[in-house]
């Protein structure tokens, strides 16, 4: 994943579980990546990975290590 990704068209979506204190998690989603930033700090460089890894690490959350 070291393509450079253009953020300037980004469009951020916040999640649905956030606070009211701007204590969040941001994602854009793109072709093959997801780009993820903190609400409190936009101007920082988000963290980007490959859709298919994001699936597989909430997949693993949702079903947790009890199964």
């Amino acid at each position: 994943m070291n393509r450079e990704l253009d953020l300037t068209q980004a469009q951020w979506r916040k999640s649905s579980y956030s606070g009211g204190d701007n204590d969040c998690v941001e994602l854009a989603v793109f072709d093959d990546r997801i780009a993820i930033r903190d609400s409190k700090c936009p101007d920082r460089s988000p963290l980007v990975v490959a859709r298919a890894d994001a699936r597989a690490f909430i997949e693993g959350i949702r079903v947790g290590p009890w199964s």
